[in-house]
């Protein structure tokens, strides 16, 4: 069993690097878009095509854009995860608690037997 422990281990860990990433990439791509949209405009108010307050304006408009999109693409990843069959979750009981589990199902096992026993005699006398 200590093979599986290293294996969900070993999962968690891939689970955990992969979400580092892809927060990683995601702040870097919205940095990139906020940098190539505020050349845009600054090109744009130097050829006299905007003011300063619509380039200010235009790139916090891009930014929320992206943003929204970024949120929507997320909660699209989160509702497929939802529809995906839901982990097992294997727990492993200690000694005492087996040991209260044998004794149980001993007990059934007994009254079971006295039971079909009684049937088997009813029968019989009737």
């Amino acid at each position: 069993m200590a093979g599986l422990g290293d294996i969900v281990q070993k999962a968690f860990y891939l689970g955990v690097g992969l979400a580092s990433y892809t927060a990683e990439k995601a702040g870097s791509t919205l940095a990139e878009l906020k940098t190539q949209a505020q050349k845009l405009a600054d090109e744009m108010v130097e050829r006299g095509e905007m003011t300063t307050e619509e380039a200010r304006k235009y790139v916090d408009d891009m930014i929320k854009q992206a943003q929204q999109q970024q949120s929507i693409r997320e909660s699209e990843r989160s509702e497929s995860k939802s529809r995906e069959p839901r982990p097992i979750e294997i727990v492993v009981e200690d000694e005492e608690s087996q040991q209260s589990e044998t004794e149980d199902l001993d007990a059934l096992r007994r009254q079971v037997q006295s039971l079909q026993e009684e049937l088997s005699k009813l029968r019989r006398d009737s």
